[in-house]
């Protein structure tokens, strides 16, 4: 199976099919994206995450840990990923996940039309392997700031960011992540400024 190359082929392929009703499972997603494609299966869990999605209590939380056990695998060079089973049988509703995928097709068309193979220099090691720590640390900050407006989804979309700048090898889209991660410490600082008044 070959991986996803764009952010469109990974919306494609976790796309529920029009016959399918029910629920679309971890396990799913994996089968359809593939068990080698780490970068497209962290572009998955975060982008779904900048989407209204993440306003459901918990899946923030739920998304970190996924995030996290597909990265500590990925920065210790696993072939294939290996998901516990109460992971891979989480599910979302398929009418749900098709509104979140319908409502990121039009911002997948326009970051896939302005990607290409820029700035190689920070999709190599070991600047990839600073980023990989990136997401790591990242995600692990979701389930302390799952209660924060907009802190998760800030923060899902600077992962989404470089997952996808490693994917398709653009230091471009690597370079705006990690200014969202930037924007994200000052969120937090800010709303952090504000409770304490």
């Amino acid at each position: 199976m070959r991986p996803p190359r764009s952010l469109g082929e990974v919306l494609s392929a976790i796309a529920p099919e029009a016959d399918v009703g029910g629920e679309i499972s971890v396990a799913d997603m994996l089968q359809e994206i593939g068990e080698r494609s780490f970068a497209p299966l962290v572009l998955v869990v975060s982008v779904l995450l900048v989407t209204p999605l993440s306003g459901i209590p918990g899946t923030p939380t739920i998304g970190a840990m996924i995030v996290v056990l597909i990265t500590v695998q990925w920065l210790t060079g696993r072939r294939h990923l290996w998901l516990p089973g109460f992971v891979l049988r989480r599910a979302v509703a398929g009418d749900r996940l098709t509104r979140a995928i319908d409502w990121l097709r039009p911002m997948a068309d326009w970051v896939d039309a302005r990607s290409e193979r820029r700035l190689r220099l920070m999709t190599a090691p070991p600047m990839a392997l600073v980023t990989k720590l990136m997401i790591l640390g990242v995600a692990l900050t979701w389930p302390l700031l799952e209660l924060l407006p907009m802190v998760t989804s800030v923060g899902a979309l600077a992962v989404a960011l470089l997952a996808f700048g490693l994917m398709v090898r653009d230091g471009v889209w690597l370079a705006a992540g990690y200014v969202t991660i930037a924007s994200m410490a000052l969120l937090v600082s800010w709303l952090a400024a504000q409770v304490a008044v």
